[in-house]
């Protein structure tokens, strides 16, 4: 394995849900794709903002990341996270912060080439 293919495969995130319900896993980001970013005008799985989708018999977590530690739009973003997820999996969810620092290196592949990124 060259650093290249090492670096590519780690950058790969894998959601909870894939193992337990990989059914859901794609209506879910679908329905996600329509959460936008105000500042920066990509949707939170472009972005690579949503860090992981656990689904419970009976509810559902998120783990989701910001762009800046001290984004204005944090609550409104959780909120249609929140909304938007409980619309697919028709069951409640939580969305909690991640820890994790964002990076460019999270973007969805092709994600930053409007913006002279990638």
């Amino acid at each position: 394995m060259t650093s290249n293919d090492k670096s590519s495969s780690e950058s790969r995130l894998f959601w909870r849900a894939e193992q337990t319900h990989p059914d859901l896993v794609e209506p879910v980001k679908e329905k996600l794709r329509e959460v936008i970013d105000p500042e920066i005008g990509l949707n939170v799985i472009e972005l690579g903002l949503i860090r992981d989708l656990k689904v419970n018999d009976q509810d559902a977590e998120i783990t989701m990341i910001l762009t800046t530690p001290f984004c204005p739009y944090a609550p409104a973003l959780m909120e249609m996270v929140r909304k938007n997820s409980e619309e697919v999996l028709e069951r409640p969810v939580s969305v909690e912060m991640g820890m994790q620092m964002w990076d460019l290196s999270m973007m969805e592949e092709g994600a930053g080439a409007d913006w002279g990124i990638f």
